[in-house]
């Protein structure tokens, strides 16, 4: 029922093409013309964040190695995201960053904003074509939309072949501006999380909870750069690498992290809205290895990031395809990440030590490991369509890195791991 349902998807993307293009009866034409691409991906954190994906892309062939490329992606989140607020032995209670409504945190357990939720929906288009001969350039923009945030942004690659098209060497350029607006507004760096229990009524809370925050919202502007060298070893052997430079200027703090000031003792005195530098500058090497070996297929790949967070990180990449009959493949992955700390991360501030001028306790910039493990199957279909499954999962290993846990926080996870298994299904046709 499934591969009917796909079938029908297909004649339906076909017959609104024709009578776009004013072809009533041509949608072999158009199908020949077009490729396209879908997949539905499902992302689940134990008691954590959960995730739901669907991606549809098309490749339109105009001849003369002309092509309009274009892409939409629709994703949906939910669950409880960590605040970067430490764990107590007693209940916790917490104020929602829009400043309405409250929740409380049982003893013992990480702070988690239960209500986190966004729906995205993002466009994405670009044109192919020759310049010249060994010349060629793709232009294209793309559009993000979430509840809060607003992405839109331009780009174009370069691209010269050398040594009979064995030689690919090409230069990137993107830039896109982005529009944060949170709910509740931006709050000043340090602002104190406000409880409504310490104020006689509401107004006296609304008061002194519009006067943490700084503005309505704010922007950020971000260039990327990208050189690129591919290069045919043999017919067995494809080998791809790249550099890149990333430059954002503008708003880059989480507008809903939150960072814990303990005591001696380390009993939270107060929770503070976390401070990050407005600008970062990130560089990236990335070296590519696709080879053909005794029928199977391995993708092995490699990348290290840098920036003036002081954040490095490393991942390896590597997959491997087995044909199991002559329709039916498999391609089983194992990746492994880690990176360092940024300068200013912090699990927690004490209270003792006057303010650092930035401080984040969020663990996505602390140093951590992570490996993913999952395998792909796959089949051709008729027509040379494509039906694939891939399964797998996720496991984060936040670490410590050299913050000693004063008191009753040598009692509380402070560095809680993470597991999440991923599933996705893709139909290309």
């Amino acid at each position: 029922m499934q591969l009917k349902q796909l079938a029908n998807i297909s004649a339906a993307l076909a017959a609104a093409s024709c009578a776009v293009l004013g072809q009533d009866a041509q949608a072999g034409t158009v199908l020949d013309d077009w490729q396209f691409n879908s997949a539905i991906l499902l992302y689940n954190e134990t008691d954590r964040v959960s995730a739901g994906e669907a991606i549809l892309s098309a490749r339109g062939d105009f001849g003369d190695d002309k092509y309009l490329n274009l892409g939409l992606v629709v994703d949906a989140l939910t669950g409880a995201s960590a605040t970067g607020a430490v764990a107590q032995p007693g209940v916790q209670c917490f104020t929602r960053p829009s400043g309405r409504g409250s929740y409380e945190v049982a003893s013992g357990d990480t702070p988690l904003d239960d209500t986190f939720h966004d729906t995205r929906v993002q466009l994405d288009a670009s044109w192919e074509q020759p310049l010249a001969p060994n010349w060629r350039l793709t232009a294209g923009g793309h559009l993000s939309k979430e509840y809060d945030y607003l992405s839109m942004g331009v780009n174009s690659i370069l691209a010269r072949d050398f040594n009979q098209k064995n030689t690919t060497v090409s230069v990137g350029l993107s830039y896109s501006h982005d529009t944060i607006k949170p709910e509740g507004g931006i709050a000043f760096a340090y602002a104190p999380m406000l409880l409504r229990t310490d104020y006689a009524d509401d107004d006296s809370y609304q008061a002194a909870f519009n006067a943490t925050r700084d503005r309505a919202d704010d922007t950020k502007d971000t260039v990327d750069m990208l050189l690129g060298l591919t290069q045919v070893i043999n017919r067995d052997w494809l080998m791809q690498f790249n550099y890149s430079l990333s430059m954002a200027d503008g708003y880059m703090t989480d507008p809903f992290k939150l960072v814990s000031v303990v005591n001696s003792n380390g009993e939270v005195q107060q929770n503070l809205y976390e401070s990050r530098p407005d600008k970062r500058t990130k560089h990236s090497v990335y070296w590519q290895n696709k080879l053909h070996l005794g029928g199977t297929y391995l993708d092995a790949s490699y990348r290290y990031m840098w920036d003036d967070w002081e954040l490095k990180s490393h991942t390896a990449d590597v997959k491997w395809r087995f044909p199991v009959s002559e329709q039916w493949y498999v391609e089983p992955q194992l990746r492994y990440y880690q990176q360092s700390a940024a300068e200013f991360y912090l699990p927690f501030l004490q209270q003792s030590d006057s303010l650092p001028q930035y401080a984040s306790a969020d663990y996505r910039i602390g140093k951590m490991s992570t490996y993913t493990l999952g395998a792909k199957f796959g089949t051709k279909l008729a027509a040379g369509n494509e039906l694939s499954f891939r399964i797998a999962l996720y496991q984060q290993n936040p670490e410590q890195d050299g913050a000693d846990a004063p008191g009753v926080l040598a009692n509380v996870d402070l560095y809680e791991k993470v597991t999440a298994v991923m599933a996705q299904v893709s139909y290309s046709f």
